[in-house]
């Protein structure tokens, strides 16, 4: 099976639409471009970001195509595949689509809350099947479950094509278990855009970045720093200028404030599917005050 290497900055791209709420194509093709060009070493398609759960299917296939094509080898792309009906994720890793793919990122199963036996059984099943690298998805504030270390480790060791885990619990600790655990070539990656520093000096080899949609390149900077040994310095830099904005564009839910924070910036229209809707006035005026910060 091709390696994948996911050491660095990996951003999960929005799905921006028109004011009609039909995908808009043009703003899409400028993120990527942006991304691109500006250190990102790799893009999620598909991801919670891309308010995936909205998509029709067809839609998710074409918004897959599109990056594809639009990518052109350039970098990487990880393509979004979970659920909580095992059985329907492993026929979509078999028979999807995998033209242009690197790898699979797969949320653990949400809503049916499986225990730790479960969990285990889920991805074992899914590495049995995956013509591709999968890659854990851990965000026990979204799926109502939270994976352990000792989980994420039993099937790092038991499924040899499961190569990475996005750890987005928050939980330091887990996260430091699961790397100084982790066997040979298994590699932890921050889900946290604000904890990137952090999760870098315990041995993660990156994030998979929300902020990286209007920042790549500071965050490839920030990123490069902390795996270059300079994780204290590359801390003081981003906090200094970005750790209100990390903060304020979770804190009326993803993507609504990456979206607000990218339409600020002309880059997308401020429009998200229901049931999410666009933050609040107070907020928007927030990172508004904060960007004009930046550019002060």
């Amino acid at each position: 099976m091709t390696k994948v290497n996911l050491r660095g900055l990996g951003v999960a791209l929005i799905t921006p639409f028109h004011d009609d709420g039909t995908i808009d194509w043009g703003a899409l093709s400028g993120i990527i471009e942006y991304q691109v060009a500006n250190g990102t070493d790799y893009i999620v398609a598909l991801g919670t970001t891309a308010e995936t759960p909205t998509l029709s299917r067809q839609e998710q296939v074409d918004v897959v195509r599109f990056i594809v094509e639009k990518v052109n080898g350039r970098i990487p792309v990880v393509k979004g595949v979970g659920g909580n009906n095992t059985a329907a994720v492993a026929e979509e890793m078999r028979c999807g689509d995998l033209t242009g793919i690197s790898a699979f990122l797969s949320v653990t199963p949400y809503y049916n809350k499986p225990t730790q036996e479960g969990l285990y059984r889920h991805y074992h099943a899914l590495s049995q099947v995956s013509p591709l690298p999968v890659i854990l998805y851990n965000v026990p504030g979204r799926t109502g479950v939270n994976m352990t270390a000792e989980t994420a480790l039993r099937i790092a060791r038991d499924c040899p094509n499961v190569i990475a885990t996005k750890e987005a619990s928050g939980d330091l600790n887990q996260i430091k278990a699961i790397i100084e655990g982790a066997p040979e070539g298994f590699q932890v990656i921050s889900g946290d855009d604000a904890v990137t520093t952090a999760v870098i000096a315990l041995g993660g080899v990156g994030v998979i970045s929300v902020f990286g949609n209007a920042f790549p390149k500071e965050m490839a900077w920030l990123v490069r720093h902390a795996l270059n040994g300079d994780a204290q310095h590359a801390r003081q830099k981003m906090e200094a200028d970005f750790n209100a904005l990390f903060h304020l564009i979770f804190v009326e839910g993803n993507p609504s404030g990456v979206k607000c924070l990218l339409s600020q910036r002309g880059m997308v229209r401020n429009v998200v599917r229901l049931p999410l809707v666009p933050v609040s006035h107070g907020t928007s005026q927030l990172i508004q005050q904060e960007l004009m910060k930046l550019k002060g």
